[in-house]
């Protein structure tokens, strides 16, 4: 596989947008880069799934031209995969290498990257300026640690050049360095200054090399209150890079912003009292939004999107539901896997990884909200359920279990919708309240769409978004994304619509 050369232009990504002349797009700061005002976000992305190929495949059809990834985004398989659908479109001629802008991070010592500092501590060689976070998690933006990653993400993109290479959540040293090492604030401000100073000279020179072409932060703080003891302030990051030279090529910020968290438009966190958007604006960067449709609520997390309503089950089918699927689970234990060839401490593993009957049982009106369950049925119940069903389709022994399998599906599917059933009604209903809400809070909002795209909207118009990163793991999200931007919107500041928002959020239990 060739390596692609080239980097995103000013003239090329131009003439992408006047190609695309009815999708949204806008100008990325002092780069003068055209970029779509939604990016294809890649934080669960990864190689060897059909949808997140044919979701970025149909993105970048649709004239989305910035691809967001991390190192360590599904352990560099989120990297791996846009190599492999970027080198295929440019080989067949479909884009141009020019037109579209990648953006990467590094930071993160997780998965493989912690293996590999776990070698090198064992040959007496660890990476320098290590911050031991958690078991499995380190974090490092040492240049020697740059180095290895900006290396790593090149081959794994199959890419000449990088267009933006970020720092991944830098503050991970303040909060060590204070809650865990006891630092005093000034001390770890002064030291965390320092190691980004030493990382902006080390990019510096990835920028001399050819490697990459600019480069930037992505900080979960960025937009939070001044007090905080992680908090980054880009005034303060600003004058690091001042310090690296007048040429510097520092030209990115990413932070987290939506409909409930809109910090970077209204709270004037920077010394001289301005905003996060005032500030970038005046110095020219390029922003991009992360977590446009996962809201940290009051009550946890909170998915900005339309609900769909289930048939309405009653509490006794609910419970006629759940047995049915613990009858279907003990039906395995006592009758299939006894008669299969299998270890004693496998039949014992699968039996654990499925059963989940009776926990739905006794916990099924326990959820502390509709996103609550989603996310417990999504991350926790359905991995478990389907690892087990995948594995035993794999067999030998498979036809001995079709009729099984193929009820206990059915089974799982009645009894996930059922116990959604008790939570969507108040979660559908608070959606469109909030819909409305934000469509009355300025008349450029107040057009026809899904909550998401509402959501989408409201950050992509604001002056200063540059895009607006979405996660698009199936290619109806694309399209979702896809009809929004065909919604040609004016950019203004919109704080007094953000204002309006947030002093009404408490009428939906949100603030």
């Amino acid at each position: 596989m060739q390596m692609i050369e080239g980097f995103a232009t000013a003239d090329a990504t131009g003439a992408h947008a006047e190609r695309f002349d009815t999708l949204s797009y806008t100008t990325m700061g002092r780069t003068e880069l055209c970029c779509s005002q939604t990016g294809f976000g890649c934080y669960r992305i990864a190689d060897g799934i059909d949808s997140h190929r044919n979701a970025l495949q149909r993105a970048l059809d649709g004239g989305i031209n910035l691809i967001d990834t991390s190192a360590n985004y599904a352990d560099g398989e989120s990297e791996t995969l846009v190599g492999k659908v970027l080198t295929d479109a440019v080989e067949s001629g479909t884009l141009n290498r020019e037109a579209v802008i990648v953006v990467t991070k590094g930071g993160y010592l997780q998965g493989r990257n912690y293996d590999l500092s776990q070698a090198r501590k064992a040959q007496g060689q660890p990476f320098p300026e290590l911050v031991p976070y958690a078991d499995g998690l380190e974090h490092c933006i040492h240049p020697e640690f740059l180095e290895d990653q900006v290396t790593r993400s090149l081959e794994r993109l199959n890419l000449a050049t990088l267009d933006f290479f970020l720092l991944h959540n830098p503050e991970y040293y303040l909060s060590w360095a204070v809650s865990k090492q006891g630092m005093e604030q000034e001390a770890a401000n002064a030291a965390y200054e320092g190691r980004i100073l030493k990382a902006f000279q080390h990019l510096e020179q990835e920028v001399d090399r050819g490697r990459i072409r600019y480069y930037g932060i992505s900080s979960n703080t960025f937009p939070e209150p001044s007090d905080r003891p992680d908090f980054t302030c880009l005034q303060r990051i600003l004058d690091v890079a001042k310090a690296v030279g007048p040429e510097h090529h520092f030209a990115m910020i990413q932070f987290p912003m939506n409909l409930i968290e809109s910090g970077a438009v209204l709270n004037r966190n920077q010394p001289d009292g301005m905003t996060l958007l005032t500030t970038a604006m005046r110095a020219g960067l390029g922003t991009l939004v992360n977590r446009p449709l996962n809201a940290l609520a009051a009550d946890g997390l909170l998915r900005l999107s339309d609900v769909r309503l289930p048939r309405g089950y009653l509490p006794e089918e609910i419970v006629q539901a759940i047995q049915s699927l613990v009858t279907s689970e003990n039906m395995l234990a006592r009758e299939k896997l006894p008669n299969l060839d299998l270890s004693e401490e496998l039949r014992t593993r699968i039996v654990t990884q499925i059963r989940i009957g009776p926990m739905l049982l006794q916990q099924h009106r326990s959820f502390s909200s509709y996103d609550h369950w989603r996310q417990i049925m999504t991350s926790q119940l359905l991995p478990r359920v389907n690892g087990v069903l995948a594995y035993l389709d794999q067999q030998a022994f498979r036809e001995n279990l079709r009729d099984w399998t193929e009820g206990h599906a059915r089974y799982l599917t009645t009894v996930l919708e059922a116990v959604t059933s008790l939570y969507a009604p108040a979660a559908a209903e608070r959606a469109e309240a909030l819909k409305k809400m934000v469509q009355q809070a300025d008349p450029d909002w107040d057009d026809h769409g899904t909550l998401s795209q509402v959501a989408i909207r409201a950050l992509r118009t604001t002056h200063g978004i540059s895009s607006v990163l979405v996660g698009m793991r199936h290619p109806r999200y694309v399209a979702d994304v896809l009809q929004e931007l065909h919604r040609l919107k004016p950019t203004k500041p919109n704080e007094t619509a953000w204002a309006h928002i947030k002093g009404r959020l408490s009428e939906l239990g949100l603030s």
